[in-house]
C-alpha cells in the first residue's frame, strides 16, 4: 500500500514517544484517551501519570469516591469526563465481571466512550482494524483527498471512516493509527510546511491551492458571558479560620465541584448597583448586615461555550454567619485547598 508505506516511513523518523504508546493495557489506554479529549498532550501526560499511580487498576478507580476522582482531575476542565470515568469503571466491575470490554461495540457501552475512543482502544489494545478519526486526522485526510465535507458531522465521520477502513493496515492497526494522528499533529499542521511533506505531490489541497481552506469547519457559536459574584466569608473559632463552601449540583458547569456562595447576574454589576446587590445578598443569605467587605478585581475564565467573569467578595466576620438555607460545608482553610474546585476557584485560592 503506497499510502501506508509513505506514512510508516515518516513515522519511523518522526513519531512521538508517549507513555501510553506501545502498551496493550486497555485500562491505561482508555485513561489516556479520555484525559486527552480537549487537552494538550503536554498537559495531559502529567494527569495520566498521576491517575495510573493513584488508581493502578480499573477496580481501584471503581472503588474511589467521586470527590477523590474530581480532585485528581482538577484543572483539566470538562469534569463530566471524570465522572464518566468513574461510572464506566463501576460498570466494568459490576456488569463485566471486572474485565475490560474487548470489542468495539462493547467499548461503546462504556459511559463517555464514543466512536473515536472506542476505535483507539480497540486498535491499540486489541489490534482491531478500526481507524481513529480526530481533528488532526480530519485535517490531513481532507487535504490529501480534497474532501470539503464539513467535519464534526455524522456524514463526515462515515465518509472518513469508510476511506480509512480501506487504507488501514489490518495487521498493525495500532501503528497505523498512531502514525496517522502524529502526522496530522506534527506535519500536516494548521500552517504546514508542505515542502517537507512526503505526500506533497499527491495532495489535492496543495494542487488546488486550498491548504488554508481545508478542512471545512462549521462556524462556532459565540461563547455566552456569565457574571459570577462569590462570597468568601471567613471567621475564627478557637484560633482556627473557617469558611463555607457549597457543592454544585444540577446539569450546569462544574457539577460536583465545590465553590463559595454564589450570586449570579445576567450582566456586569458595577458601582452602586454592585454595592447594593452585595448588601442585599449578605442580608438575605447570611444575615450579615454589619459586615465590612472588599471586592476583588475580575477573574476571567474561558470555557468552550461560556466566558466566566468572576469577582470575589471577601469578609472577615466576628462569628459564623447564618446561612439561608443552611447548606454547604464548613471548612478550614486547609480543607478548602483539598476538595475539588473549579480551576477558577483554585486560582483565586492560590492568590490568598
Amino acid at each position: 500500500m503506497a499510502f501506508w508505506t509513505k506514512l510508516e516511513a515518516w513515522y519511523n523518523d518522526y513519531g512521538r514517544t508517549l507513555p501510553w504508546r506501545g502498551i496493550d493495557n486497555p485500562y491505561y489506554i482508555w485513561l489516556s484517551e479520555i484525559i486527552l479529549q480537549q487537552t494538550r498532550i503536554e498537559q495531559g501526560r502529567d494527569y495520566y501519570l498521576r491517575f495510573i499511580e493513584a488508581f493502578p487498576t480499573v477496580a481501584d478507580l471503581a472503588a474511589a469516591s467521586e470527590e477523590q476522582v474530581l480532585r485528581l482531575w482538577q484543572g483539566l476542565g470538562y469534569y463530566s469526563r471524570a465522572r464518566n470515568l468513574r461510572a464506566a469503571a463501576q460498570y466494568i466491575m459490576d456488569e463485566c465481571g471486572g474485565r475490560f470490554p474487548d470489542t468495539y461495540d462493547g467499548l461503546l457501552r462504556l459511559k463517555g466512550v464514543g466512536r473515536y475512543t472506542a476505535a483507539a482502544i480497540a486498535s491499540f489494545a486489541y489490534r482491531l482494524p478500526h481507524p481513529v478519526i480526530d481533528g488532526n486526522v480530519y485535517r490531513f485526510i481532507s487535504r490529501l483527498r480534497g474532501i470539503a465535507t464539513p467535519i464534526a458531522t455524522d456524514s463526515a465521520y462515515r465518509e472518513f471512516e469508510a476511506l480509512l477502513t480501506q487504507l488501514i493496515d489490518r495487521e498493525r492497526p495500532d501503528r497505523f493509527n498512531a502514525a496517522l494522528m502524529d502526522f496530522g499533529a506534527l506535519q500536516c499542521r494548521p500552517q504546514p510546511d508542505c515542502t517537507a511533506c512526503p505526500f506533497a505531490d499527491e495532495c489535492e489541497a496543495r494542487r488546488t491551492g486550498r491548504v488554508d481552506m481545508l478542512p471545512v469547519k462549521a462556524p462556532k457559536a459565540k461563547p455566552k458571558d456569565r457574571w459570577f459574584y462569590y462570597f468568601d466569608l471567613r471567621w475564627r473559632k478557637e484560633g482556627v479560620r473557617y469558611g463555607r463552601m457549597h457543592r454544585r449540583t444540577g446539569n450546569d458547569i462544574w457539577k460536583g465541584l465545590f465553590e463559595f456562595g454564589l450570586m449570579e447576574s445576567d450582566h456586569r454589576l458595577e458601582g452602586d448597583e454592585l454595592q447594593n446587590e452585595v448588601w442585599r445578598f449578605l442580608d438575605i443569605t447570611y444575615s450579615c448586615q454589619e459586615a465590612g467587605y472588599t471586592i476583588t478585581d475580575e477573574y476571567l475564565h474561558q470555557l468552550t461555550h461560556r466566558t466566566i467573569h468572576a469577582r470575589f467578595i471577601q469578609a472577615e466576620l466576628p462569628e459564623e454567619p447564618v446561612s439561608h438555607p443552611a447548606d454547604g460545608m464548613i471548612m478550614t482553610d486547609r480543607q478548602m485547598n483539598s476538595v475539588p474546585v473549579p480551576r477558577l476557584i483554585d486560582k483565586y485560592l492560590q492568590t490568598l
